[in-house]
């Protein structure tokens, strides 16, 4: 006999379904608006009459769309890469090396995530201007190129790994390189895979930091080219929300693929013994 659904989990299936459909339903508002008339958007109702495909041709004859994407994908590639890179090798080193006054630098490293990013901003400023990276896309990766709650992440990580790996590798001759590069790496890609999607999602999407540093239209990142639809004629509302769902649909996928990765990782990144 078929056993009967549990009600505890039917109803757990429908709060998730519901959930899940009320953060769908601002994107669906948003593709639904992006191909609306201007008047059709001050009107009620969800759907538009006609749909207006030509609301995204027209994207591109406002503003460089394909420039201001490049931007964004040039700074959230190289950002990533950067701070992954950086938080990898020293949580390395707080997890898996002896080293005097280790644990104590680590609590004073961790200690900078109490920072709230504004006050940050200024003395990276200043930073940027003395370096001569103001207006430029160098100046809006090398700030975001270290991070403080990834390494703490991927030093938890790393903890959890048996220290008998570093005593075996050690045996066999591998130099701390080595032990870093085909063992703990390895073992920890779930962490490396989770700061890599929330590390290239959230430089992707910054608006403030690319808006205070960027003076010249053809370093603009995609947040702050779109920009262009807000003037004082008034907001095209259309034409804004089919440049976002266009910014947005490439970040979706990326998101879906990696998750992919993710879970792969989490299910092959134990140590069985």
């Amino acid at each position: 006999m078929n056993k009967p659904p549990d009600s505890r989990a039917l109803v757990l299936h429908l709060t998730a379904a519901g959930l899940g459909l009320t953060m769908f339903l601002p994107f669906l508002w948003m593709v639904l608006t992006s191909l609306k008339t201007l008047p059709e958007v001050a009107t009620p109702g969800w759907a538009p009459a006609v749909p207006q495909w030509g609301n995204y041709v027209e994207v591109f004859q406002k503003i460089p769309f394909g420039r201001f994407f490049a931007n964004s994908l040039l700074v959230a590639g190289w950002t990533t890469l950067l701070q992954v890179l950086t938080s990898a090798m020293a949580a390395f080193s707080f997890s898996r090396l002896q080293w005097p006054g280790r644990d104590k630098m680590f609590l004073a490293y961790l200690a900078t995530t109490m920072l709230p990013g504004l006050v940050m901003m200024v003395p990276n400023y200043q930073l940027m201007i003395k370096l001569g990276l103001m207006d430029s896309l160098a100046g809006l990766v090398l700030p975001a190129s270290f991070s403080a709650f990834g390494t703490f992440l991927l030093r938890q990580f790393m903890l959890s790994i048996p220290s008998s790996l570093d005593e075996a590798a050690e045996i066999d001759g591998a130099s701390k390189w080595q032990l870093f590069t085909d063992i703990i790496l390895p073992l920890a890609r779930p962490g490396l895979i989770t700061i890599t999607i929330f590390t290239f999602l959230g430089s992707y999407n910054s608006f403030f930091w690319p808006l205070v540093m960027l003076r010249s239209v053809d370093q603009y990142t995609l947040p702050v080219g779109m920009l262009f639809f807000d003037s004082v004629s008034g907001t095209t509302t259309h034409l804004l929300m089919a440049a976002v769902t266009m910014a947005v649909l490439p970040m979706v996928a990326i998101f879906l693929f990696c998750q992919r990765y993710l879970v792969e990782g989490i299910q092959t990144g134990g140590v069985k013994g």
